[in-house]
């Protein structure tokens, strides 16, 4: 059975997309895992990453460069196993837009603390460092 997941951000620009791309990296031929990224806010859609995002991910070899932003929708809910919200505020938008009924597990994706936006103060790096210790931690947790 497959399980997908969806990583969230803002704008789904910066935080999603590297994680969906570090995340994917690290999957193997066995693993029947799909992901996905959107953000709460539709003001990116259609775009690729950040380009610096995009350059934070290629030095580390990871291709982001292909994906492209959309908002989270209710059906998200029914699609997805498990999504990963990157802070607090964007796991409080996606609650409010959880439908009855969903079947989706939904939290931080570092549990207990929150990714921050390199969107306005830069710290690309440290968050790509952050998302790839956070996806070593799930895919051990999905391969269990």
């Amino acid at each position: 059975m497959t399980t997908r997941v969806l990583f969230v951000c803002l704008g789904n620009i910066c935080r999603s997309p590297t994680a969906e791309g570090v995340f994917r990296s690290m999957l193997s031929a066995e693993d029947a895992i799909e992901t996905d990224s959107a953000g709460t806010g539709g003001w990116h859609i259609g775009n690729p990453p950040d380009p610096r995002a995009i350059e934070a991910a290629a030095v580390r070899g990871i291709d982001i460069s292909d994906l492209r932003a959309r908002q989270a929708t209710p059906d998200d809910f029914q699609r997805f196993d498990l999504i990963l919200a990157m802070d607090r505020s964007n796991l409080s938008d996606l609650k409010a837009m959880r439908p009855d009924g969903a079947r989706a597990d939904l939290r931080l994706m570092l549990r207990d603390a929150e990714v921050p936006d390199p969107y306005y103060e830069g710290g690309f790096g440290p968050v790509f460092t952050m998302l790839e210790d956070a996806s070593r931690t799930l895919l051990a947790e999905l391969r269990a």
